[in-house]
């Protein structure tokens, strides 16, 4: 399996399909293999060069323990790595949760880098992780499948397969990945390539994010009724059509990106 350097730390990715290159990052606790179980990757590959990121600290990418190395701008830096390491200059890019919030890091640390942004689930404002952060250490002390079962009460059934993985997860590093998080909402009137924003209507950060989409010029936004933070993701047919008319006519006129 291929892997990026970044300053030292390796970044696994995968490529999948053909066209256009489209980067998809994965939210905290999973792993790209989530974008192939959820249909993502069967909808898209025939129409994109999917560039798939385990983002560090999860999946098979390294897991440093020290909160430090998950600086929004060195998550940001994984990301163009990877794209440096398979020869693409610019792409666009879909992340979702986690991904999302390192969707917003490129709009401020390296828009050059990305055609058009698709963000779910996320906003750029100020977070306080210390729920997450005790979940992990619950985790830790009390076992795999106390997580799992934590997990499910708080964003409902899993697949077998990402039960399997959070009970195998390094906890260290979940750890660390959770600090609490700085705004960086002062840049949202700067984003100028075309971006579309997305929420379930029922998970707990929908009005952050909403007004994350009403801060940026031209951004399209839409929501998903009834469905809670992880539903948003793992429904992928609610989401997939919206956004797939979206990446089509962020490329009307644009020169070809990352063939």
């Amino acid at each position: 399996m291929p892997y990026a350097n970044n300053a030292g730390i390796h970044i696994r990715y995968e490529v999948e399909g053909t066209g256009p290159a489209l980067v998809l990052q994965h939210g905290f606790t999973q792993c790209l293999e989530d974008w192939f179980e959820c249909g993502y990757v069967a909808a898209l590959g025939s129409r994109y060069r999917l560039i798939l990121v385990d983002a560090r600290g999860h999946g098979r990418s390294d897991k440093p323990h020290d909160e430090a190395s998950y600086a929004l701008d060195r998550r940001v830096t994984d990301v163009t790595a990877v794209l440096d390491a398979v020869g693409v200059e610019k792409a666009h890019f879909w992340g979702y949760s986690m991904g999302g919030w390192i969707g917003f890091g490129i709009a401020r640390h390296a828009p050059q880098r990305v055609g058009s942004l698709v963000i779910g689930g996320a906003h750029p404002f100020a977070s306080n992780q210390a729920a997450m952060r005790q979940w992990v250490r619950d985790g830790i002390t009390g076992g795999g499948d106390a997580l799992v079962a934590a997990f499910e009460k708080m964003a409902g059934p899993i697949s077998a397969s990402y039960a399997a993985r959070v009970r195998t997860a390094d906890l260290q590093a979940w750890l660390a990945v959770a600090q609490d998080r700085v705004g960086i909402e002062d840049m949202l009137g700067a984003m100028a390539m075309p971006c579309c924003i997305y929420v379930g209507e029922a998970d707990p950060i929908f009005g952050q994010v909403k007004a994350a989409a009403d801060g940026i010029p031209n951004a399209r936004f839409f929501s998903l009724p009834g469905l809670l933070h992880l539903q948003a993701f793992v429904e992928s047919s609610t989401v997939l059509t919206p956004v797939m008319e979206f990446l089509a006519s962020a490329s009307q006129g644009d020169r070809p990106i990352g063939k």
